[in-house]
């Protein structure tokens, strides 16, 4: 066995004892939503059925993916429905493979055994991963070859998935975060429901506000943050911080973490001092046991993917007005230089399998692109469109109509500047980094230790494993 396939092999070992050691137990619910997309609201039709080939010569590729609920058993079916009668070359079949670490650990003993898909679908933090393993064939291989047309394609978005000049996936469930507030507490408060906050020390203001309590006991939360490494990457992006080194990773790899900086610092000084002064509660690691506490009147602020606002309004169900914000800020001028990182996930071409079907997989990509595939994805999944154009189809104009609440996400994304801040970190062990994150926000939370002191101590856990992680690849950064 070659020595890339052995390196390949300990890798991909170590990674997934790292994965099963942070998974819960199987009657859980998942402890991170690191590792899972956004939960679908309840599956109302039942699992679409893929069509047979149009013809019997198509060339058949699988297609691994990590959507649940109506997403996984309906949308996802019905554009791959889509897809195959569209043309007769290509058939593709949709297979859900669990979370996205399930995925990739399923990736990982298809390597062994040759058993892997033409395309598989993994989450944003296993970029570098993806690249550094050497097994797949970037999209731009496909783009450069057919002079494909990105104009139309959000930039933002693109750039994330962009390393060493080149785009190595194509984006597909594409999310950032935002505030989400109950506009009747607001009015209860006395605040001014269409102001909602934009800096950190206005929603600490407005969280003190709408904090409610009857004797000693609080009945309303201001607000609630769920204990979720993306939530600290997000709120160090429009703080203008970087968590690794070289710009994120993005000039060069990565040896350090930076997120123990001042900006990193001043997060956990504001989050402790809210759950200290009892404004702000810690419903845990679990986003949904927020986002539930939230529908239920017991917070009146949180924050959460724009992917959960179908799900959030279909909940509330007119109990009460929603209202949706940007993501808080430490002041104005971060709105000009900072902004949100994507999240979410993208589809990989895998390099193993032949040549046709990695032809294939290229067609079934575009085809997913499309304005109108795009806007049925957004319509049924709460995902962004990667493509401008969707906004245009009547689809998404009928679902903005709807939701209006989600013309904060678009608008949010497109005032976020395209630097080395908002295109985000880029490390192969960001799974077990935003473990340890978690894990700091935890020990902040319980008094052990200050701010500076606990972000010093992850800081130098990330930068061990990202040291372990380039001898185990082989890689001299």
């Amino acid at each position: 066995m070659k020595r890339s396939l052995f390196a390949l092999m300990a890798v991909l070992t170590v990674l997934s004892m790292v994965l099963a050691a942070c998974a819960p137990a199987a009657t859980q619910a998942p402890a991170s939503a690191a590792t899972q997309p956004p939960a679908a609201t309840a599956v109302t039709n039942p699992t679409a059925t893929i069509a047979p080939p149009k013809s019997a010569d198509a060339v058949k590729i699988a297609f691994w993916h990590s959507m649940a609920g109506d997403i996984g058993g309906k949308a996802i079916p019905t554009m791959a429905n889509e897809f195959n009668a569209s043309q007769d070359k290509c058939y593709v079949e949709p297979i859900y493979q669990g979370s996205y670490d399930d995925s990739l650990n399923k990736l990982k003993a298809g390597l062994q055994s040759k058993d892997t898909p033409a395309v598989v679908q993994l989450y944003d933090i296993g970029t570098r991963l993806m690249v550094d393993l050497k097994v797949i064939t970037p999209v731009q291989d496909f783009i450069d070859k057919e002079g494909y047309d990105l104009s139309d394609l959000e930039p933002n978005v693109l750039a994330y998935y962009t390393v060493d000049g080149k785009i190595n996936s194509m984006p597909f469930n594409t999310s950032t975060p935002m505030l989400y507030y109950n506009k009747d507490l607001f009015k209860a408060a006395g605040l001014d429901p269409e102001k909602p906050p934009r800096t950190f020390v206005e929603f600490e203001e407005a969280a003190r506000a709408l904090t409610t309590k009857e004797g000693d006991k609080t009945t309303v939360y201001g607000g609630a943050f769920a204990i979720y490494g993306w939530f600290f990457e997000q709120f160090l992006a429009v703080s203008g911080g970087y968590y690794v080194n070289n710009n994120n990773g993005r000039d060069g790899y990565a040896t350090e973490a930076t997120f123990n900086s001042p900006e990193g610092v001043a997060i956990f000084d504001w989050w402790k001092r809210m759950v200290d002064e009892g404004i702000l509660a810690n419903y845990g690691r679990k986003t949904v046991d927020t986002r539930n506490a939230f529908i239920a009147g017991q917070t009146a602020m949180f924050i959460d993917s724009t992917a959960v606002l179908r799900g959030v309004m279909d909940s509330v169900a007119g109990k009460f007005e929603v209202g949706t914000a940007y993501l808080p800020r430490p002041n104005e001028a971060a709105y000009e230089t900072a902004g949100t990182i994507i999240g979410g996930g993208s589809l990989w071409i895998i390099n193993n399998r032949p040549q046709e079907e990695q032809d294939c997989a290229w067609e079934f990509i575009k085809f997913q692109a499309s304005p109108a595939q795009q806007s049925y994805w957004q319509t049924m999944s709460g995902y962004f469109p990667i493509r401008k154009a969707a906004y245009d189809e009547q689809l998404t104009k009928d679902w903005v109509a709807k939701y209006p609440q989600f013309q904060t996400a678009i608008d949010q994304l497109h005032i976020a500047p395209n630097n080395r801040v908002t295109q985000g970190g880029l490390i192969g062990v960001f799974p077990t980094a935003r473990q340890t994150i978690e894990t700091a926000i935890e020990e902040l939370l319980a008094g052990k230790g200050t701010s500076q002191e606990i972000l010093d101590k992850a800081a130098e856990a990330v930068t061990q494993s990202l040291s372990e992680y380039y001898v185990s690849m082989g890689i001299q950064p």
